[in-house]
């Protein structure tokens, strides 16, 4: 009875992780984070994007924090932020994971680079962070985040140097969309949970960009004043439907944009060479990537 109690405590108060979906941003980790969370073996953290490991943000609220979001008695517990491969941005990200949960296993999300950037771009434009023109945005390459979040391989770089390679986990979420059942299989697999699981749930997906929406001014104070982060902790669908509610009626709908062809090949050859890399790495070609 004492170690039962003591067993119970010890989930009241939390767990670290042994889970992190790594990114990439606009790579489909909202969805994915919902689809694990479905699972009877696995806890995903109520709040999405903990970011604990991002010096210039969460970091400083401690260890008793991060674990106050993992309770229970799941075999698995997981959190996701895209933030963790925004190197060089946020610098020391895979030394402070590694120092604190080094057993964990990750899942890093890819897409079709030019994609991504196109993605982020648009949802940065939707919460009123960007005001450039795509062109504009990618006129300088150095140091340009839309670029860096897409160079895969060498966000992927910064963990090999902590993390042996076989806990790490690549996958596409160009197949999570086309081949979901057997995509989430495989993941299962990975974090050795019972891999025949399935609900009918699995055909959502969350946060298509062809849904993004520019808030107006008037948007952007409610969603000051309402709270954005508390808005973001609500469950994905019940967040959906709540976003839909305040914001809509004060936002406007928003082209996806197409890059100019001599920039799109400039990016292009930009990114090849990290591709490729990440080919080699992976074993795999990407063959639907423009890249």
């Amino acid at each position: 009875m004492r170690t039962e109690g003591r067993k119970m405590s010890r989930s009241a108060q939390g767990v670290l992780p042994n889970l992190i979906i790594i990114g990439a941003q606009k790579c489909a980790t909202t969805s994915l984070h919902y689809y694990l969370s479905l699972h009877p073996e696995i806890c995903m953290s109520k709040e999405k994007e903990l970011h604990f490991f991002v010096g210039e943000q969460n970091w400083d609220k401690g260890i008793k924090w991060y674990k106050s979001n993992f309770t229970g008695d799941a075999k698995i517990h997981g959190e996701a932020s895209p933030g963790y491969t925004n190197y060089p941005r946020f610098r020391g990200v895979p030394q402070r994971m590694h120092a604190v949960v080094p057993g964990a296993k990750l899942i890093y999300l890819v897409r079709d680079p030019i994609e991504r950037i196109i993605s982020h771009y648009v949802h940065w434009y939707a919460e009123g962070r960007e005001d450039r023109s795509l062109t504009e945005a990618l006129q300088d390459f150095s140091h340009n985040e839309y670029l860096c979040r897409s160079r895969y391989y060498w966000q992927l770089e910064q963990y090999l140097a902590y993390f042996p390679q076989s806990t790490i986990y690549i996958m596409t979420r160009e197949d999570l969309y086309a081949q979901r059942r057997r995509a989430l299989q495989d993941v299962f697999r990975f974090l050795e949970v019972g891999s025949s699981f399935y609900r009918w749930e699995f055909v959502k997906m969350m946060h298509r960009s062809h849904y993004k929406r520019r808030k107006s001014p008037i948007g952007q104070r409610l969603a000051q004043t309402l709270g954005a982060r508390l808005i973001a902790s609500l469950h994905p669908r019940a967040r959906g439907v709540v976003e839909k509610l305040i914001y809509f009626p004060f936002s406007n709908k928003i082209e996806s944009p197409t890059l100019d062809p001599l920039l799109r090949q400039e990016v292009i050859d930009y990114l090849r060479g990290d591709i490729n890399r990440l080919r080699a790495h992976t074993g795999r070609m990407f063959e639907s990537w423009c890249v």
